[in-house]
């Protein structure tokens, strides 16, 4: 009688274990099946574009009474678009937007003073710029530059803001450059919740002195420093996972839509963006 009781409690005990495992085997599958949808290129890049196309190169709308807000840059100011907008923090604003392509940087000057790459000029002569778009951003009450900052527009930007000769009544808001490293996919397959959140990737040193630039030459209240913000004061390294282990980059740049609510969270809390 002893040795049934104790082989069935061994065998109760083999039943749970494989229960566990089976539980755990399955809940790993769940995450890492959700990992991958998270990282579709296909549907983040739609993601990506999709709100500030529906607003491109549109006038604003005399008839509309809500302030006049336009958003400029390349795929990082349709990043800012989605962070504003899953939460709602642009809606008592008319929101338009205008893409200059990062080739081009968002830059207003002499053409002797730009240091577009020769195989970009001729892209740069024929897509939006901030001299096209400079009857816009008179007509707007809040003007948000957003850009995969090159040094050297970084260095000729307090130039290109006065090229702006926005009016006293006019806010400008400059976001920093925002990055999440390599995202390694097959990397985090392997790993648990709990080890995801704590991943975090290198911050490219280049991309930190042009923030450290920016920083300096623009006051709190047009300057929101997204590495401060997002990656935490005085860090080197920023996270590839939100804390509830979503992913935040699909690419190391561009933002999922848990990225996009992440990231929106922390950066309306900067005093340029939480006035709005």
């Amino acid at each position: 009688m002893k040795n049934t009781i104790t082989s069935r409690y061994g065998l109760g005990l083999i039943a749970i274990s494989t229960l566990c495992s089976a539980l755990f085997t399955s809940h790993v599958q769940a995450a890492s099946e959700d990992l991958l949808a998270a990282a579709d290129p296909k549907v983040n890049k739609a993601y990506v574009r999709a709100r500030f196309g529906k607003v491109q190169n549109k006038p604003f709308n005399a008839n509309d009474p809500r302030p006049k807000l336009l958003i400029l840059g390349d795929s990082q100011a349709q990043d800012f678009v989605n962070s504003a907008m899953e939460h709602d923090y642009l809606d008592k604003y008319q929101v338009r937007t205008r893409h200059i392509p990062a080739q081009c940087q968002l830059f207003l000057g002499d053409e002797a003073d730009s240091g577009v790459a020769d195989k970009d000029k001729a892209l740069c002569t024929k897509v939006e710029s901030l001299t096209t778009s400079k009857r816009q951003i008179q007509r707007a009450d809040v003007i948000i530059l957003a850009s995969l900052w090159r040094s050297w527009a970084v260095k000729k930007l307090p130039q290109t803001i006065e090229n702006l000769e926005l009016r006293d009544n006019q806010k400008l808001i400059v976001l920093g450059r925002k990055s999440f490293g390599r995202v390694s996919l097959r990397h985090y397959l392997r790993m648990s919740d709990a080890q995801r959140k704590s991943v975090r990737n290198p911050i490219k040193r280049q991309f930190l002195n042009d923030n450290r630039i920016l920083k300096q030459v623009l006051p709190p209240q047009v300057f929101v420093d997204q590495y401060t913000l997002i990656c935490g004061a005085g860090q080197s390294t920023c996270p590839v996972f939100t804390p509830d282990a979503e992913l935040i980059s699909f690419d190391g740049g561009h933002l999922t839509k848990a990225g996009a609510r992440y990231v929106g969270e922390r950066i309306f809390t900067s005093p340029a963006l939480s006035s709005l």
